[in-house]
């Protein structure tokens, strides 16, 4: 019984030893795991915060406003750029008349955009009247009648009120198309005027009867003059640019220019530009003006002046050294094109292609700006 009692006491012990052991054990773990995490995270943070803090910071706040100011920049610079893309048209798929009217120097390029647009496979009719940009827009404005309206000059105030007045009104949308000059022409026979200076060009088309009476050592012939009728947009152009400097020098002079040219001996007006250049080849003491397209036509029975020592060409008109530069337009309707897609469509083919035949009708092309703004016009008439 005392062995067994003594063998009880020691497994007790035994058993009492190894709980110690193992709490203490557990005991040592659990102290020995929150210095082994504690001890990492200490050493890191000093490490880390002066690497990414400081060194990054700034170098990030310099490296963002150049990077991203160019990009605000550039933005608009695209919503006139000539490659903006307008949707594909395909002429094949287009129905429906289309009916045009205006100026007889956009005439050619209109007609040449509407001989392209039904060679691709448009089968309706295209309507392009020849009457003058006056006209053109008189029959946009007024009675309604056109869907486009083809002007060498910009649409008046008034005539943007004729529209508003329409039911439903209109409110015309201009495209820039491409740019003309309008060439002062004499005959090939014409041996003594090569250039003249907007003042002598003013004199010319007024008060000067004879050429000797504008140059001593010019012939001492009548002037023969053979000008654009009053509905012309170049009438209007040229009255302009070069009348009205020499005889309008306040408000109350206002339509003296026009009636100076107007009130000049052997003046001859039409509104068709082959009977100017017909009168023209007819005489060597004869003088015109009229769209470069037509100079360039008739070219082999014609000369071009230089203005103020500046011939009319593609890089004068361009860069606005010929005096006698101007752009040139269509115009059109955001109602008009959203209920007849056959105008929209023919719009969208006019700016598309117009550069591929432009130079070949005689015109400039207009600047990428000016064309690109006028592809955003389209866009935003079309609710896109």
């Amino acid at each position: 019984m005392l062995q067994n009692s003594k063998l009880k006491f020691l497994f007790t012990l035994m058993s009492v030893v190894v709980v110690m052991a193992m709490l203490a054990a557990c005991s040592g773990a659990q102290q020995a795991a929150p210095v082994a995490e504690e001890k990492p995270a200490q050493a890191e943070a000093p490490t880390e915060a002066p690497k990414e803090e400081p060194t990054e910071a700034p170098t990030a706040a310099p490296e963002a406003a150049p990077t991203e100011a160019p990009a605000q920049t550039e933005a608009p610079a695209m919503a006139t750029d000539s490659t903006i893309d307008l949707p594909a048209v395909d002429p094949l798929s287009i129905t429906g008349d289309i009916i045009s009217a205006g100026s007889s120097t956009v005439f050619p390029l209109a007609e040449r955009m509407a001989e392209r647009f039904q060679s691709e496979g448009y089968s309706g009719q295209i309507t392009i009247d020849s009457i003058g940009s006056g006209a053109g827009f008189s029959r946009f404005c007024e009675a309604g009648e056109t869907d486009i309206s083809n002007a060498s000059r910009a649409i008046k105030a008034s005539e943007i009120e004729n529209c508003a007045k329409l039911n439903p009104a209109r409110t015309p949308i201009e495209f820039r198309v491409g740019t003309d000059a309008i060439a002062v022409s004499v005959s090939q026979a014409n041996d003594f005027v090569t250039d003249v200076t907007l003042a002598e060009l003013a004199q010319i088309f007024s008060t000067a009867e004879k050429w000797s009476d504008v140059r001593a050592e010019w012939p001492a012939e009548p002037i023969q003059r053979f000008i654009p009728g009053t509905d012309s947009g170049t009438f209007d152009y040229f009255v302009e640019a070069v009348m009205d400097p020499a005889y309008v020098q306040s408000d109350a002079d206002k339509g003296k220019g026009e009636e100076a040219i107007l009130s000049a001996a052997n003046l001859q007006l039409s509104e068709d530009d082959n009977v100017l250049v017909q009168g023209i080849e007819g005489s060597p003491y004869a003088i015109g003006f009229f769209g470069y397209a037509y100079y360039n036509e008739n070219a082999d029975k014609l000369g071009a002046l230089s203005i103020e020592g500046v011939a009319p060409t593609a890089e004068s008109a361009e860069n606005g050294s010929y005096a006698l530069a101007r752009p040139l337009f269509i115009y059109s309707d955001a109602g008009i094109m959203q209920s007849k897609p056959q105008v929209a469509a023919f719009i969208n083919f006019f700016l598309t292609t117009v550069n591929d035949e432009i130079l070949d009708v005689g015109y400039f092309p207009a600047s990428d700006s000016a064309l690109g703004e006028a592809k955003t016009k389209w866009l935003e008439a079309m609710g896109q």
